[in-house]
């Protein structure tokens, strides 16, 4: 079928659509919700059979509608309607949720039904959420609304308000009012389920040290209490605030200001956060074992990695190199296993230039005490996504493991034609070969992990729900161990003869020198844009290729 996914912006769930359905053999292009003149014009260029629309923030123009059939992906349970679905499923602690493909009419959210999904809710964030059950609820449920649509004999049904397996409901936008903090008041157990109810976007508003901003990444503070809405410690980059009947570290703030980022709360409050006693428990870096296996976890928040985050990761991982095992696992974190460099703390930096080139040569190092490792073997196991640095830094490893719902974002054109580093002009042609690996830089498109596996990138494809724990102490007490590690020093012995790492490095930072301090503003202009969500102007013809002049003449 020939789809168009219509959407507000190219998010993680339109990501995994559009992998999932051309991975399926189904004809996909973009657009981006401009405005209902390039929909139109969109709609007639490619002249598709379903319109999809996974994340819109507006109604599709009735001429459009009326006229094609267009699917719209709905965060929630069948009956359930309004733009605040899943934030309102957390904040009522909803135990089981849904996703509900629907065709669009004039009423808002009121369609026949074509499929829906449900899925047990987890006590999480809104964004991690929607980065795993609900994506893997859309993506099921689209593939049987797909289904039936070309099958051509099911007839979608509105549901009925007095069917009592209907749950759903109508419910207004969800206000900050909904959401509004009582720290004297509320346990720690509601506080962290208003800001969870909120994480990634819009945030909870609230006052820290008399400055009004929004709160994000919330972690309950173990064996931590003071007089409730006191900031009594800090930690790694968090903040920790007591509550009624215990504490909250506070990862992640936004000031209320025009274009303030999402930043390390102790790095927005710096001289207050001076005066707190530094304690333990915000730990994004930790290090488990399990018999011959090492396990390293860096759930960085976004999967972004700081200067002073892949320091201590490489300090984390020279102490669990001294640890006797045989094989040492990079778990990332469980919703993004790594995007690279920290975009926001650049942006935010005095001179970015400056703080963009201690960032990669902060991840370079990192990335070299992997590759240079040969007294154990290293995995990289991915069960959240990767984009840019981090799909090269996870090719560092020996193997890298996936599982079957992540996405790779190998690309770092898209940031203003960003060179990018990682050693990556040694890691990438060596497993997927010279011509694809141009193709996979050049594409600027998500792949999914069985394009990953096909193209050498990805040597294992995991189980969703397998125990990734057995897997490895199996993978570990393989007999093969030992010649596999011979073999692994003997190759890294003849690749530094014919070219050593380090000229691979320097070649790279030439021309990531020049992204950051030439004369092209580019990389500086794209990373202002992406960090404040300016919204684009028009579709990357990359995604739009109802666009490009080639497509529109092999469909005549």
């Amino acid at each position: 079928m020939r789809v168009l996914l219509l959407v507000h912006s190219f998010n993680s769930l339109s990501q995994r659509l559009h992998v999932e359905l051309r991975e399926r053999g189904h004809d996909v292009s973009v657009e981006f919700d401009i405005n209902d003149a390039v929909t139109r014009e969109a709609v007639e260029l490619f002249d598709p059979d379903v319109i999809l629309a996974p994340f819109l923030k507006r109604a599709i123009a009735e001429d459009i509608w009326s006229a094609h059939r267009c699917l719209i992906v709905h965060p929630g349970i069948v009956g359930d309607r309004g733009p605040s679905a899943l934030d309102w499923a957390v904040l009522n602690a909803e135990t089981e949720w849904g996703v509900t493909v629907f065709e669009a009419e004039g009423e808002m959210d009121a369609g026949p039904v074509w499929a829906s999904t449900a899925f047990p809710m987890r006590t999480a964030t809104k964004s991690s959420l929607y980065r795993r059950e609900v994506t893997d609820a859309a993506v099921d449920a689209v593939m049987t609304a797909l289904a039936r649509v070309e099958a051509g004999v099911f007839v979608p049904r509105r549901p009925s308000l007095s069917d009592p397996q209907v749950r759903g409901r109508a419910r207004p936008i969800c206000r900050q009012s909904n959401r509004a903090i009582d720290w004297q008041g509320d346990s720690t157990d509601t506080v962290l389920r208003k800001i969870r109810s909120a994480d990634g976007a819009p945030g909870v508003r609230d006052v820290l040290f008399e400055r009004p901003v929004r709160l994000f990444d919330a972690h309950r503070a173990q064996a931590l209490s003071g007089r409730p809405g006191t900031v009594i410690a800090r930690c790694n980059g968090a903040l920790a605030r007591a509550t009624r009947d215990g504490a909250v570290w506070i990862g992640h703030v936004r000031e209320e200001q025009d274009k303030a980022l999402k930043l390390p709360a102790s790095y927005v409050f710096a001289a207050e956060s001076e005066c707190l006693q530094k304690v333990g428990g915000y730990a994004p870096i930790r290090y488990e074992e399990e018999g011959p296996v090492g396990f390293l976890r860096f759930a960085f928040y976004n999967g972004a990695m700081s200067t002073a985050q892949c320091a201590a990761l490489r300090t984390a991982y020279a102490q669990a190199l001294q640890r006797p095992t045989r094989v040492l696992m990079l778990m990332g974190g469980p919703d993004t296993w790594s995007n690279g460099i920290h975009l926001g703390l650049i942006e935010a930096a005095d001179s970015p230039a400056d703080e963009s080139w201690r960032n990669i040569n902060a991840i370079d190092d990192f990335a070299r005490d992997i590759i240079t490792t040969t007294d154990r073997l290293v995995i990289s196991a991915l069960c959240g996504s990767a984009g840019a640095g981090g799909v090269f830094l996870a090719l560092a490893a020996d193997e890298v493991w996936a599982q079957d719902n992540v996405l790779f974002n190998p690309h770092y054109k898209d940031m203003g034609n960003l060179y990018g580093s990682e050693y990556w002009t040694y890691l990438l042609p060596r497993r997927a070969g010279a011509e694809n690996a141009r193709r996979v830089t050049q594409a600027r498109l998500p792949m999914g992990a069985a394009e990953a596996h096909r193209l050498g990138l990805v040597d294992r494809i995991l189980p969703r729900h397998g125990e990734l724990t057995a897997i490895a102490r199996a993978f570990a007490d393989g007999g093969d161990i030992e010649a596999r590690l011979a073999a692994k020093r003997r190759r890294r012995q003849t690749d530094e003869a014919a070219k050593p790492l380090e000229a691979y490095r320097a070649e790279e930072l030439s021309r990531m020198r020049l992204n950051f301090y030439g004369f092209d503003p580019s990389y500086h202009v794209a990373r202002y844009n992406f960090i404040t969500k300016v919204p684009k102007s028009r579709t990357p013809l990359t995604l739009a290729r109802h666009r490009s002049r080639r497509a529109i003449t092999s469909r005549d």
